[in-house]
């Protein structure tokens, strides 16, 4: 299965970077299509977006200043299916990605997809002490998958301080 198309451009707010798409979005061409997926939800709960999206408008949030990409492109029931080889394929992609369109803050959907973009094992929720280019923020925020057991306020809570930060980096 193909993977999906990244929506990109040049200074967005938040580049949210995530394992892989899930089948249902390889399937229909849209990030977080999966019926059980948060994310949409999260991202209006949190202040991010006036209203809830449907994976169908992913790439209208290029407007609200959002783009999306995946360390991983290729479409996987799981993220235990992704090879060694993908990883360190993606992490050099998503390196090349973060340096050409530079965007303010780059958003990691799971303390995984940063763990395999910086080699690093221990991760705090939040924005990170020492990122890997001046340039920009890197915070990491819980994935947005309906497996995840953590409290949906709790992570809703994680993703408000994007717009908290946001507001920030405006006032500079």
């Amino acid at each position: 299965m193909e993977g999906i198309s990244d929506h990109l451009k040049g200074n967005l707010d938040i580049l949210f970077v995530g394992f892989n798409p899930s089948i249902r979005s390889g399937e229909t061409g849209h990030h977080y299509a999966n019926p059980n997926n948060r994310f949409w939800k999260i991202l209006f709960k949190s202040g991010l977006t006036p209203r809830k999206y449907d994976p169908t408008e992913d790439s209208s949030l290029l407007d609200l200043g959002y783009g999306f990409t995946n360390i991983v492109s290729r479409p996987t029931k799981g993220a235990d299916e992704i090879t060694k080889e993908e990883y360190i394929k993606g992490r050099k992609q998503l390196k090349r990605k973060i340096e050409k369109y530079k965007p303010k803050l780059v958003c990691f959907v799971g303390k995984g997809v940063y763990q395999e973009y910086r080699q690093l094992r221990k991760i705090s929720w939040g924005l990170q002490k020492d990122p890997s280019s001046n340039k920009t923020l890197e915070f990491v925020a819980p994935s947005s998958s309906g497996l995840v057991r953590m409290p949906i306020e709790e992570i809703i809570e994680i993703y408000s301080e994007l717009r908290i930060l946001l507001g920030k980096l405006e006032n500079k």
